[in-house]
């Protein structure tokens, strides 16, 4: 069965990932945007052909879905592709226009699939049979190709985000894949459907999500698996809005693909700028792994380092390797920093001191407010620099 996604890369053909043509005589934007999306959704059906309603209940769709629809995307859409669809334009810029374009998408994909916005969907997916093919039932076709769609839409944006930022991503990786699903949906760990989907959708809507949680409907879906279970329960609980019709759905669909693809904006953008801070902190920095060591004491000064802290570590070991072939098996062998040890260190440099409270500073404001443990290190580490 996983040979029935190999289509849902939208790209197996030929044609261009956005299929928005601009030239003389081609549709208007508007109608070839309709034109692509309708594209996607027929992907979509086909790939729902394939499933049966124990797959979507168990989440194994979305395992599918993620292979399928970035294997060949991947291929086609590098830094290279941006360069030339936007030649001479910012990253940023070019962000804020992906972000755009796959929101207009998720909200013309909303407006097709409405048809089958019924609080009726939560049942049929709790009483179906679990060998029932999902395309037995129009309004579960529907409600899974929305969900199949924008999925595919979020997680197409979050890569080219990641790309234009060039924040490598290691699909081989579990951690790796991980942490790009989490930013690709705004999953934070131990937050519920409710929570995630109330963050997502405008203000005027988030009673109205409240009340229908708080009533049995979920019952049958809230024991799906992770990340099936998340994605499942914000389509259910979106489709199952009372009175939501085709313009409401083109609005949700619209809000949480623009709020996902600003979330991952500030996710690798955030780690963009890391990555360049360190660059150039390593740049002044002696051939030493004082550096490398003065960092990770600031870091774990308070208690264990944070994700974005880590992050910054792993940056300014690259940026040492690369550029003054710096290498220190012991760091990563070591559970307990030892303060004198660092010391020690710090003391081997003759030249380039200064660099190592820039590097200690920068580590400890990497993830906000520099604490009372940091200060004390850094005014030893300044004492020392001196």
């Amino acid at each position: 069965m996983a040979d029935d996604i190999k289509t849902v890369s939208g790209d197996g053909d030929g044609r261009d990932p956005d299929d928005v043509p601009t030239g003389p005589g081609e549709l208007d934007a508007q109608d070839a945007e309709s034109r692509s999306v309708r594209h996607l959704v027929g992907e979509m059906k086909e790939f729902a052909g394939g499933l049966t309603v124990d797959d979507l209940r168990s989440g194994q769709w979305f395992s599918r879905l993620l292979s399928g629809a970035l294997r060949q995307y991947r291929e086609k859409v590098d830094s290279e592709y941006f360069e030339r669809r936007y030649p001479g334009m910012p990253r940023d810029a070019v962000v804020d226009a992906r972000i755009r374009l796959a929101a207009r998408y998720a909200a013309i994909e909303g407006g097709l699939s409405a048809s089958a916005y019924t609080g009726a969907v939560a049942a049929t997916i709790g009483t179906a049979g679990g060998a029932s093919p999902i395309t037995g039932s129009a309004a579960l076709l529907s409600f899974s190709v929305d969900l199949f769609a924008t999925t595919t839409l979020q997680l197409r944006m979050a890569h080219d985000i990641a790309v234009l930022y060039r924040i490598p991503i290691d699909f081989a990786d579990p951690e790796d894949v991980w942490r790009f699903i989490r930013t690709a949906f705004v999953i934070r760990v131990g937050e519920t459907a409710e929570t995630a989907v109330a963050k997502l959708v405008p203000i005027f809507l988030r009673p109205l999500i409240k009340k229908f949680y708080s009533g049995s409907v979920l019952a049958g879906a809230k024991t799906l698996p992770v990340i099936g279970k998340h994605l499942l329960q914000r389509n259910v609980i979106k489709f199952a809005i009372p009175a939501v019709g085709i313009p409401a759905s083109t609005l949700v669909n619209h809000w949480t693909t623009r709020v996902a693809g600003n979330h991952a904006r500030h996710v690798y953008r955030t780690e963009a700028g890391i990555r360049e801070q360190a660059r150039r902190l390593v740049k002044d920095a002696p051939p030493h792994r004082a550096p490398l060591w003065v960092a990770w004491l600031v870091m774990t000064a308070d208690a264990a380092a944070n994700e974005t802290e880590t992050t910054m570590m792993r940056h300014l070991i690259e940026s040492m390797s690369a550029s003054h072939g710096v290498r220190d098996a012991e760091l990563g062998e070591v559970i307990t920093v030892d303060r004198d040890f660092v010391w020690e260190l710090v003391g081997e440099v003759d030249e380039g001191r200064s660099s190592l409270h820039r590097i200690g500073v920068a580590a400890a404001e990497v993830d906000g407010a520099i604490n009372a443990r940091e200060q004390e290190v850094l005014a030893e580490l300044a004492a020392r620099c001196a």
